[in-house]
């Protein structure tokens, strides 16, 4: 479990200069529903990466104390990327739908990025 709150960790960071880079965007360049789309969906993925992290804790602890699962909150976490495309379709002159689907894969793109760092960079320096 301490490797998933420290890939969370980098994850955080990485995705918190994303995110200063896209309000940057926002503010200084004219592709302004492109940035404000990129912006609704990348703050999305990351509640639910921290929503992911919640329930991994709790799936953590049931199983130490020998208890049942129920689950990881896949619904949870669909339902909020489903909101996330409804905002943008409703205000489609503030947010890009296709660059809140692309905000919504920035998580996983990180997460990707830094397992190929840590796999082949730090685990051969030790």
């Amino acid at each position: 479990m301490p490797e998933f709150v420290e890939m969370y960790n980098r994850a955080r960071k990485g995705i918190s200069y994303l995110l200063s880079i896209y309000v940057l965007g926002w503010g200084f360049t004219s592709y302004q529903t492109i940035f404000l789309g990129l912006i609704l969906g990348t703050a999305f993925s990351f509640i639910n990466l921290w929503m992911l992290l919640r329930k991994m804790k709790k799936f953590d602890k049931s199983i130490t104390n020998g208890k049942k699962v129920r689950s990881l909150g896949s619904l949870s976490r669909m339902a909020m990327a489903a909101i996330a495309v409804i905002i943008a379709t409703k205000w489609p002159q503030y947010f890009d739908v296709i660059c809140v689907v692309m905000g919504l894969m920035t998580t996983y793109i990180v997460i990707m990025i830094d397992y190929l760092f840590h796999s082949f960079y730090v685990h051969k320096t030790k």
